[in-house]
């Protein structure tokens, strides 16, 4: 029954998050335009907000660059440069470590703020109160693996996780076998990891999505204002 369960979380599961993720976004995109972009309330206890936000996005943005690319790089790449299992597991506990105590910080202010600010929980709807109060619980999960993974400084813990999210995207049909032993802490954190992936069309979080890049190339406009030749006469004329 065990491996019923494994196969089902960590073999189908992964399927059926990364495929409402992608088709409900593209359909709250193409329905729900407006919707698309985060609710303010920056006016609302500014510099709780500011070093809130500034904390959680910069470490959340470590971790899942960190996350998108030590999962999903190649074995073999790391191994052709010469960075061994164990090298990448304590630069993953240390980066890793650093930029979790960043987010879970900046979610603790953010967190603290919607709730007990009663003109910004009066702004706030429930989704977005669960929302930053389910990132800040798996938040609190990553760092919860650093000890387990302190255990096991060879790496192969690391390579297992990496094995199955690289099975997942490579379609394996075998890629759950590869956490079926992992501790139920690293299962856990995969599982809720998931499930933000299921729900995140549904939240402000596709707002991610949006960042405006294209600013950064765009050329510059200069607004000119074309004189009026009739308003501007001389009414005695």
């Amino acid at each position: 029954m065990s491996g019923f369960f494994n196969t089902l979380f960590f073999g189908i599961y992964p399927y059926i998050a990364l495929s409402v993720l992608i088709v409900g976004t593209i359909i709250r995109y193409d329905s729900e335009p407006y919707s698309w972009r985060a609710g303010s309330s920056q006016l609302l206890r500014r510099k709780q907000l500011v070093w809130g936000s500034v904390l959680f996005h910069v470490g959340v943005l470590v971790i899942f660059l960190g996350h998108f690319f030590g999962m999903l790089t190649p074995i073999a790449i790391f191994e052709m440069l010469g960075i061994s299992h164990g090298a990448k597991q304590v630069l993953a506990i240390v980066v890793g470590g650093i930029a979790g105590l960043m987010a879970i910080v900046g979610a603790g202010l953010l967190i603290h703020r919607r709730l007990y600010d009663a003109r910004v929980r009066a702004a706030s709807s429930a989704m977005d109160t669960f929302i930053i109060c389910l990132l800040g619980f798996q938040l609190l999960l990553g760092l919860a693996t650093i000890p387990i993974s302190l255990q096991h400084l060879d790496g192969e813990e690391m390579v297992k996780l990496m094995t199955w999210a690289q099975g997942i995207f490579t379609f394996r049909g075998d890629a759950a076998t590869y956490v079926a032993d992992a501790s139920w802490i690293f299962k856990l954190h995969l599982f809720v990891g998931l499930s933000i992936l299921l729900i995140f069309p549904f939240t402000r979080l596709v707002h991610m999505l949006s960042v405006p890049a294209r600013y950064l190339w765009r050329p510059g406009y200069q607004i000119v204002r074309e004189r009026n030749s009739t308003n501007s006469r001389n009414p005695a004329e």
